[in-house]
């Protein structure tokens, strides 16, 4: 066997294998699980508090806003992994780039903070 089809023959066993324990779980819990149906379970919820109106009603721009923070910021993360796997072989440059792009950053959280946009109020 060549070192790529026992790669893949390993990767079909331990396909398999989840696969298998997974049904498994799910089987047995469905066995020994409690069988208590009730209405009040059925009804929906959010967070743990009962819907009384429609699903339908506008959310406010404070979702969204934070929403499209969480991206920005998030994206961040993206770019500083791979700058700290690759530091070293960047030098100076690359700290003094990564420092241009994190101050850029920071003043748009500066800016976001100065407008209220991090207010929930």
């Amino acid at each position: 066997m060549t070192s790529v089809s026992y790669d893949l023959f390993a990767l079909a066993i331990f396909a398999g294998l989840t696969v298998i324990v997974g049904a498994g779980l799910l089987a047995l819990s469905e066995l020994v699980g409690p069988r208590r149906r009730d209405p009040e379970k059925n009804t929906t919820y959010e967070c743990g508090v009962p819907l009384f109106d429609s699903a339908r009603e506008p959310f406010t721009v404070k979702f969204y806003l934070v929403a499209i923070l969480f991206i920005l910021f998030d994206i961040e993360t993206v770019f500083l992994l791979p700058y700290a796997v690759v530091y070293k072989q960047l030098g100076v440059i690359g700290l003094v780039e990564m420092g241009i792009f994190l101050l850029v950053l920071a003043a748009g959280l500066l800016y976001c903070w100065r407008r209220g946009a991090l207010e929930w109020d």
